[in-house]
């Protein structure tokens, strides 16, 4: 088996889509970086690469048991045992997996730029593993779990405020005043008031995620912004991606 040693990771927990695991120049100051002193490094084929990136479901039995224990954390200066984490690649991109005891790939991370190279050097004229993925449910997306398609070519920042957008719209389809998507609609889009007054609720609602679900600007931005007022929770996530963030640290590793 191959092995990685010194990995800085960067671990995104209880993602289910990969355009959530950030890459590293998406990497900010405050993250909780860490250092793996050995991790085990897996070839597999795409099918497998994609299950582990963009779902959250158990992981093939066979695989676990090749990297059960292999993998070591420094901690306060002793080195820990980890149950099962792996580096994988598919020869075409790199993610990194621990399932915290269980067996489903609870934390993941992207690599900086020059251990991700590395990787693909120790596989390159390898063939992958094969291993069999159990029968599992058809992934799904939905507004509180969108489509790579819906977040392609957006910032981590802008990612996040998408997601507090949907999250914000999903709580008014179900509020207790559907009333109010009208209201909204026409905040979004004004020039459809004549419209939208002739709108039942279920349409309005239709158009309005319509609306917004592709792309993201400062019209988006500003539509989120009204809708959290007053929702300590929405508000603390849209603070926390309003405030300077640095993308620059440990360029020194890369």
């Amino acid at each position: 088996m191959l092995y990685m040693h010194d990995l800085w990771v960067n671990w995104f927990e209880g993602e289910e889509n990969g355009y959530n695991i950030c890459r590293f120049h998406e990497w900010r100051k405050e993250d909780g970086i860490e250092l793996i002193d050995q991790i085990p490094l897996v070839h597999v084929e795409d099918e497998l690469f994609d299950f582990i990136e963009n779902d959250l479901q158990d992981l093939p039995l066979s695989l676990l048991q090749d990297i059960h224990r292999r993998t070591y954390m420094k901690k306060n200066q002793e080195r820990v045992t980890v149950e099962y984490a792996a580096v994988v690649t598919n020869g075409k991109d790199v993610i990194v997996f621990d399932t915290l005891g269980y067996t489903l790939p609870v934390k993941k991370s992207r690599l900086i730029p020059r251990q991700e190279r590395l990787v693909f050097e120790m596989v390159e004229g390898k063939r992958p593993e094969h291993y069999n993925i159990e029968a599992t449910a058809v992934k799904e997306h939905h507004i509180l779990s969108l489509g790579p398609d819906k977040m392609s070519g957006l910032t981590r920042r802008e990612r996040q405020l998408k997601q507090l957008l949907m999250m914000a719209l999903d709580q008014l389809k179900h509020s207790d005043h559907p009333e109010e998507i009208r209201y909204w609609l026409t905040e979004w889009d004004p020039a459809q008031y004549p419209l939208i007054k002739e709108m039942t609720n279920e349409e309005a609602w239709d158009h309005l995620y319509g609306g917004t679900i592709q792309g993201w600007s400062s019209y988006h931005e500003e539509l989120c912004k009204k809708l959290i007022k007053g929702q300590p929770f929405f508000e603390t996530i849209w603070q926390g991606e309003h405030h300077d963030v640095s993308t620059q640290h440990l360029k020194s590793q890369n």
